[in-house]
């Protein structure tokens, strides 16, 4: 931390506060002297205060231009005016300045110092005695220092020696000293004190003794090692840190080198001209502890060939570098990634270079959140950035803010182009594609793509992301990650090929690729082109022989051509090594020809998507490694080739594929099908050779007849047929477990279908009726029938559905509940009755009176398995404008209710259970999307306590009512169970199994 005090010139490192009676002649003036040895220039009054001082004003400068003050807080030291008056100035100074305070209670109790308890009482009654106006202050000070964290030297023979406690002192002093002797180290140091702390845990355990910190170029390696170094090497015999080690074994070569490593080590001059170590000096290093820093490594072989194994043991080897994989060779047995620093260090650490503050300015904010956004954490851009702004007019700051959008810093890149050039030529090439045409590609698909390119590219980039080159984004799966100064490192590099555009290996520009192809002024040298038609503003009128001086294209294996102008592909087009082929949103009318001898073998991806001109797909027959065929949006494709035959087929997507009549044919292989809002009219016959379908979405096409051999297919899980005019209930799997069948034009269900045993899921909403017992379907836990308008009776519910969703029956009469206790209850129960108004009030009394249960014997059932995090929700709509007063005593027409409640001697004494029930009118709402309740409580114990909290309600994307708990102190210690009832999307909201500790509430 940077203060006032640090552009001061410091005078002390260390001022030294004692009461001279008690130990200015023994401990205080043996630690002055150790201190003194190890070099630290301390302020001792008797010493360095020159005569003709005035001792308060002196004292008070001597406190100012030190780092660091040593309290040695004896029996007198309170009884002295002059001492209580410098620990005053000292806290102050603490508060104000982050001076650090380092308290010694010698011979003294530190809580008598925080309480002012023992002798110190009396000497502050003494101060009190003679009105002073600082003994308030005096007394604030002395209390504070007791709070702080030091040593305690009790004395007595069963104490340790003095000796020992201010060896003990001096390093730590050293080490306090090293982290904040400059502002310098203070701007190197922003945002490192965590990764520091676990660096010195690792170093703390006996496994790991070499240690690995990784990250790419300018991200503060080498600042982090140092810090670990600085505070850790006064544990260690002996110690060295070794800078640039890749840098110096080019210039000086192995042997001179660790000719200077040794010698550094051991304090004197070694010289060993063979490629091995002497015994004798493998015997020496065999008895040292010591500490050693490598950085930069970039090669595994320049670790063990400075004689690393043969440290004694407790020895701890750090090593830097940019590539992982050279630390896992190297041996390291801990390894630490160096990740970038966070927004509000990063701001911090780029206004120290570009302000000399901690902050910018408030006219420069927005400009300095946007170096810092380009940036994006790393320390060596942001110095390079804030160095270069500095003293700048706001004018010079916009300019360069302009420049950064096409060319990165030079300082900064000659780091990363060092990166860049230890590469290998297939790395280099690997890297340049994907910084300027694969960016934000996935992991998996520019490994299929750059295989085509490269032999061995999957660990090319493998390798690439070692070196922190490039990076994996798992937020939305893993994808290629490149920092922007690196990409804008790759673009560089690119653009100094050739002052002429068409010269170059790579074109990523609009303007550039406009103007190559535009004028034909492509040549050999291109290798790969990204275009987004989008983004060319005038149209872009192609001759046909625009192509053919790029010879180096020919051997296409990705062409993304987003907006594809024409209405074919080019008669000459070669499709042998294309991996990759992404026309989508194109005007293309056919794709590819009807040619059997094709050579397609290499393809992996069409994608021709929202192509709504697009047709026909010719022959594909020779696609045999086809992964992905994307055809969503195409609305006049009718026609689509054979493709059983294509076993490695994945992914086909036909969904907005209005005109496709026929079911497609397809490899028995296949999981997944989704083929909705298609015009696809029939499942036909030979669906039964799908043995591996798993899924088949065919919600809003127009089929009308589902084949009788779907029910051969024992893997299908799922059947989507919502809002098809099909109208006779499908043969299904016995397997199936969700079938949905909402807005078909079903008129029965057959009686033998509540036989099928696997069926969890079943949607018959916009329907029919249903069979007046569903206690025979087997396994069924969630059933949908909103809007059946023709069902009358719902007779012998059981307990075990789980999800009951009946809005908008209003024919629905009656519903009956199958015997309570014969099934084990489900813990989420959502029964859902709204706008039923035509249900009688034995109906509405049995809801209500199977909700009462259900809650009541999960109650009973599962307070027990309360401490380990059980939760449940009860959710019961019906309609209805009253409360029963047999069930609920307490009762309010506002909202809100005060009631007094004790522990249930039910569930025992540890919780409370208690049930709300609420009218709502919804007369408004004609759907459960936007409804969202919320009830809020306040708890009042006798002896005075209370507690807050809500719990809150609302419906998910399809309908469905959730809960959601809000509470700090009893989030995790209660559970709502609602019930909803209104008039006109009636909910009366019953709140249930409300537990909350008695320890915590009683009444």
């Amino acid at each position: 931390m940077a203060s006032s005090s640090s552009s001061r010139q410091m005078k002390h490192q260390v001022f030294l506060s004692f009461r001279g009676e008690d130990t200015g002649l023994n401990f205080t003036s043996h630690l002055l002297k150790a201190l003194k040895d190890t070099g630290i220039n301390v302020f001792f009054d008797e010493d360095t205060l020159e005569k003709g001082d005035q001792l308060s004003l002196a004292l008070s400068q001597a406190i100012a231009t030190s780092n660091l003050s040593i309290i040695v807080l004896s029996v007198n030291y309170a009884s002295s005016k002059s001492c209580l008056a410098e620990l005053s100035d000292i806290m102050d100074r603490k508060d104000t300045e982050g001076h650090i305070v380092l308290p010694i209670f010698y011979h003294v109790d530190p809580s008598d110092v925080r309480n002012l308890g023992g002798r110190f009482k009396t000497s502050f009654d003494d101060h009190e005695s003679e009105k002073l106006d600082q003994v308030q202050q005096w007394q604030t000070a002395f209390v504070e220092v007791g709070k702080l964290k030091g040593w305690h030297i009790e004395g007595g023979k069963f104490d340790r020696p003095e000796t020992e406690y201010i060896k003990d002192i001096v390093e730590y002093v050293m080490k306090k000293l090293m982290n904040s002797k400059s502002v310098s180290a203070a701007e190197e140091l922003v945002g490192i004190d965590d990764k520091k702390r676990t660096i010195l845990r690792l170093i703390d355990q006996e496994d790991s003794r070499v240690i690995g910190l990784w990250g790419m170029g300018g991200i503060g390696k080498t600042t982090l090692a140092d810090a670990v170094y600085k505070e850790a090497f006064t544990k260690f015999e002996d110690h060295c840190f070794l800078q640039n080690v890749s840098q110096k074994l080019e210039k000086q070569g192995i042997e001179s080198l660790r000719n200077e490593f040794l010698s550094k080590l051991l304090n004197q001059k070694i010289h060993i001209g063979t490629p091995s170590i002497s015994f004798t000096l493998i015997e020496r290093l065999n008895n040292k502890r010591v500490i050693v820093v490598f950085d930069d490594v970039n090669d595994p072989d320049q670790i063990d060939c400075m004689g690393v194994k043969y440290f004694g043991d407790g020895s701890k080897i750090i090593i830097t570098s940019r590539d992982r994989q050279v630390l896992r060779n190297g041996g390291a047995d801990k390894m630490y990634e160096v990740k970038k620093l966070n927004e509000n260090d990063s701001l911090q650490l780029f206004s120290t270079f570009a302000f000399k503050l901690l902050n910018p300015s408030v006219d420069y904010r927005d400009l300095s959140n946007k170096f810092v956004e380009y940036a994006q954490g790393s320390p060596l851009a942001l110095k390079v950035l804030g160095s270069k702004l500095y003293t700048k007019t706001k004018k010079d700051w916009e300019s360069e803010v302009e420049k950064l959008k096409e060319y990165g810093q030079p300082k900064i890149l000659q780091i990363l182009k060092r990166s860049f050039g230890e590469l290998d030529e297939i790395e280099k090439n690997i890297f340049l594609d994907i910084a300027c045409i694969f960016k934000r590609v996935s992991k998996k698909e520019a490994e299929e793509v750059l295989s085509c390119c490269y032999k061995g590219a999957a660990c090319g980039i493998s390798n690439l992301i070692d070196k922190c080159l490039l990076d994996i984004d798992c937020k939305y799966g893993e994808y290629i990650s490149v920092h922007d100064m690196l990409e804008e490192m790759g673009k560089d590099i690119v653009r100094q090929e050739s002052k002429s555009i068409g010269m170059r290996s790579r074109l990523w520009s609009p303007e550039d690729v406009d103007k190559v192809l535009r004028y034909s002024k492509g040549s050999e040298s291109i290798e790969g082109i990204t275009l987004d038609m989008s983004q060319i503003k005038d149209k872009l009128r192609l001759h046909p022989s625009v192509f053919e001086n790029m010879l180096s294209l020919k051997y296409l294996e990705y062409l993304r051509w987003s907006y594809y102008p024409f209405k074919y592909l080019p008669s000459s087009f070669n499709p042998k090594n294309l991996v990759v082929l992404n026309l989508s949103n194109g005007n293309i009318e056919q794709l590819l020809d009807d040619n059997d001898h094709q050579d397609l073998v290499n393809l992996r991806k069409i994608n021709v998507s929202q192509c709504k001109n697009l047709r026909k797909i010719a022959n594909l027959l020779g696609a045999i490694n086809l992964k992905t065929l994307d055809c969503s949006g195409c609305e006049s494709l009718v026609e689509l080739p054979c493709l059983n035959r294509l076993t490695s087929l994945e992914f086909l997507e036909l969904e907005e594929c209005y005109s496709l009549k026929e079911f497609p044919e397809l490899p028995n292989n296949f999981s997944d099908l989704s083929l909705q809002e298609t015009g696809i009219e029939e499942v036909p016959d030979s669906i039964d050779r799908l043995t591996s379908l798993e899924m088949l979405v065919l919600s809003n096409s127009m089929v009308k007849n589902v084949s009788s051999h779907i029910s051969k297919l024992e893997s299908l899980g799922l059947l989507d047929l919502s809002y098809c005019p099909i109208a006779e209930f499908p043969e299904i799997p016995r397997n199936l477990r969700v079938l949905e069948l909402r807005g078909t034009q079903i008129e029965e269900v057959p009686f033998c279908f509540d036989c099928q045993s696997s069926l969890t899921l079943l949607d018959l909403s916009y329907t029919i009726d249903v069979p007046s017992s569903i206690t025979r379907f087997g396994n069924l836990v969630r059933l949908k029938m909103n809007y059946c308008n023709s069902l009358k009776l719902l007779s012998e519910v059981p307990p075990d559905l789980s999800y009951l969703e009946a809005h908008g029956c209003s024919s629905l009469e009656k519903v009956t509940f199958t015997d309570q206790n014969l099934f084990e209850l489900p813990d989420d129960i959502f029964m859902i009755f709204s706008n039923c108004f035509n249900l009688n009030q034995d109906s509405i009394d049995n809801i209500l009176e199977s909700a009462m249960f259900k809650a009541g014997a999960q109650v009973e059932t599962r307070t027990s398995l309360w401490e380990i995090g059980w939760e449940s929700q009860k959710f019961f709509c019906f309609p209805g404008n009253e409360i029963s007063a047999n069930k609920f005593e307490f009762q309010s027409l506002n909202s809100s209710i005060d009631l007094k409640i004790a522990p249930n001697w039910r569930v025992g004494g540890g919780f409370l259970a208690f049930a709300i029930c609420l009218v709502a009118d919804l007369t408004d709402c004609c759907h459960y999307k936007n409804l969202e309740c919320i009830c809020e409580y306040q708890l009042k114990a006798t002896d005075g306590g209370n507690e807050k909290f809500k719990t809150k309600w609302y419906d998910h994307e399809d309908g469905d009512l959730d809960s959601e708990q809000h509470s700090e102190e009893c989030a995790k210690k209660h559970k709502a169970m609602p019930c909803l009832q209104n008039g006109a999307f009636d909910a009366r909201e019953k709140l249930k199994e409300e537990f909350i500790r008695s320890d915590k509430t009683r009444q």
